[in-house]
């Protein structure tokens, strides 16, 4: 790669990783697991960063690779359910967030749901795309996205509804 692309990738990883980073987090569930997502996929682009730099939105481009990546690992291996380290998270916290009753119970449900459903719901609300641009990373129909989002929120009622306790 030339210096200027070289320069230019850094720049990229500079202004990009964080939030990349934090959206690998929450797909996965696990920093560890997001960090190797991050680099793997950082490295893919890296090597191919000369024809994405030319894409509209580099970032989009690159966070399509990590739900493709995050997705394609999850259907590799067996789902393990552990408590999530919100004091690892990247990013700055909430105040409005964390102060929500029932976070704690709403994030381990998340967990739970498969890696597809996580990744719509991580596009959708945490990234605040459209259906049209979920569908567009996901690589996937409009359609698909609906489904996908109704039937993890199905499941995240049908999970936190089970973890109420009565007043």
């Amino acid at each position: 790669m030339r210096t200027a692309d070289d320069e230019d990738f850094s720049s990229f990883v500079a202004a990009s990783s964080r939030r990349l980073l934090r959206s690998a987090y929450l797909i996965t569930g696990d920093i560890s697991q997001a960090e190797d997502l991050l680099q793997t996929v950082l490295e893919r682009a890296y090597r191919r960063w000369p024809s994405i730099r030319r894409t509209d939105i580099p970032e989009a481009y690159v966070r399509k690779m990590l739900v493709t990546a995050a997705v394609d690992a999850g259907r590799r291996r067996r789902v393990t359910t552990t408590p999530l380290q919100t004091d690892l998270l990247p990013g700055r916290p909430d105040p409005a967030v964390e102060s929500l009753p029932g976070r704690t119970a709403l994030l381990d449900s998340v967990r739970e749901l498969p890696p597809g459903q996580r990744a719509v719901l991580v596009l959708r609300y945490f990234d605040d795309l459209t259906e049209a641009e979920t569908a567009r990373t996901l690589g996937c129909s409009v359609g698909n996205v609906k489904s996908q989002h109704a039937k993890a929120l199905a499941r995240l009622r049908e999970l936190v509804g089970n973890d109420r306790t009565p007043a």
